[in-house]
């Protein structure tokens, strides 16, 4: 067996891990796959105070570390954590304008959360993937996955919708998504997402610049960006009780990734848990680079799994293009001033889609497994874990503050080993 796949070309139906399209379409999804990541990959470091460009730098070059420690043959994409977020502002004390003064205190704590998740993955691949399953069964991961979709739901429709107009022109956006996914056929079908959301910034252009009715679209920031510009870098700085703040944070992205593979396996039709031990090296691998060199932490991407079951292609082809095109747009500040054009209203339509998306494939893992919801046990976890996540459950201790997510993702697994021991 070969150490990468050698992509057997095949032009309709389900695209496999180890096969591809031809290479310009290949290129095209990959271009989707940067779109379907780009506006959380570069929210969250905002949201922190972080460079936008570098961590979309570090979320291609971390792609590229987990295809290299997984072989090509797991599907995904890096991008930046929000499961951070709350952490990192209790860190740094970030008051959330401008660049973060104190991001090197946080740069060392996602450092230690990195090391943390490879050594997880080292003992799975050690010991096997007995003990993570018997903590994280389909109940479990699949309200974990359904969580991601339903925790962010409140950001485009709280957020990025702030007069009526925008409100009405997200829902031309889902209606233009849903329209391509429905009413058309073979590539433009594909770039569901890329399409709805060309169509509906034209149409927004010109209601707006054309006829007056909402914030035109400003063009003059990408005319005065650079080509090519460097990143900030910055330098991490190894503050015990930061790390000691942050480091734990490796357990959600545990979960994170093991739904993705649960996800992705209930998709393709093939086994990925023998690629679990891997697939977290590679994960925390990514991080450890990302945070030496002033990025996020990242972890496998629920917004591409997204566009993965709604275009049934999981080509890993794909995502070398993604991680590649990223890279390059990280050194182009005007290519960020391109994204940043994008009505927010647009992208806020676009959001809903692909967090819908992420909901169902929480769901499908459930319905692919078989949960039995007759069985007590799997009906209270799974309820409370929806809840816990979609209301933003938080839990203070200290100035530690773990919420939506992250007690969702806690909750799930401690509810489990509660309530679900009798089982084993």
């Amino acid at each position: 067996m070969s150490l990468f796949p050698q992509w057997r070309e095949k032009t309709e139906g389900v695209v496999a891990p180890d096969e591809r399209l031809p290479w310009p379409q290949t290129v095209a999804m990959g271009l989707q796959h940067v779109v379907a990541m780009f506006g959380a990959t570069v929210l969250a470091p905002l949201l922190m105070g972080f460079d936008p460009n570098v961590a979309i730098l570090m979320s291609g070059i971390g792609t590229l570390i987990f295809f290299f420690v997984v072989g090509g043959r797991v599907p995904s994409y890096l991008g930046s954590s929000f499961a951070f977020i709350g952490v990192v502002i209790a860190a740094t004390g970030y008051a959330g304008q401008g660049a973060n003064a104190n991001i090197g205190v946080a740069l060392g704590g996602i450092i230690a959360c990195g090391v943390l998740y490879t050594l997880i993955g080292l003992a799975v691949m050690a010991t096997g993937t007995g003990w993570i399953e018997r903590f994280m069964p389909p109940v479990v991961t699949g309200s974990v996955v359904a969580v991601i979709g339903l925790n962010l739901a409140a950001v485009p429709v709280k957020n990025m919708a702030p007069t009526p107009f925008d409100a009405w022109m997200q829902a031309v956006t889902f209606l233009a998504v849903g329209a391509v996914a429905v009413f058309t056929r073979g590539m433009v079908q594909r770039l569901l997402i890329l399409v709805g959301l060309i169509v509906a910034s034209i149409l927004y252009a010109v209601l707006t610049n054309g006829l007056g009715l909402g914030k035109p679209i400003d063009l003059s920031g990408i005319a005065s960006a650079p080509w090519f510009g460097l990143p900030r870098f910055a330098s991490p700085v190894f503050d015990a009780s930061a790390m000691l703040l942050i480091a734990p944070v490796a357990v959600i992205l545990v979960a994170e990734n093991l739904g993705h593979l649960k996800a992705v396996s209930a998709m393709t039709g093939r086994d990925l848990n023998p690629m679990m031990g891997r697939a977290f090296v590679g994960d925390g691998l990514a991080t450890i680079v990302s945070g030496a060199s002033g990025g996020t932490g990242v972890t496998t991407y629920a917004e591409n799994i997204g566009v993965m079951a709604a275009t049934r292609i999981y080509s890993t082809a794909i995502f070398v293009v993604a991680a590649l095109i990223a890279i390059l747009l990280g050194f182009s500040p005007k290519f960020g001033a391109l994204i940043q054009a994008v009505p927010l209203a647009v992208m806020g339509g676009v959001s809903i889609v692909v967090f819908g998306l992420i909901a169902v494939a929480g769901a499908k893992i459930w319905v692919d497994n078989r949960v039995d919801f007759s069985d007590n046990t799997n009906l209270i976890v799974a309820a409370i874990t929806l809840i816990l996540g979609t209301g933003d459950f938080t839990l203070k201790i200290g100035g530690f503050a773990l919420g939506g997510i992250g007690t969702a993702t806690f909750g799930a697994i401690l509810l489990y080993a509660l309530l679900g021991g009798h089982k084993r």
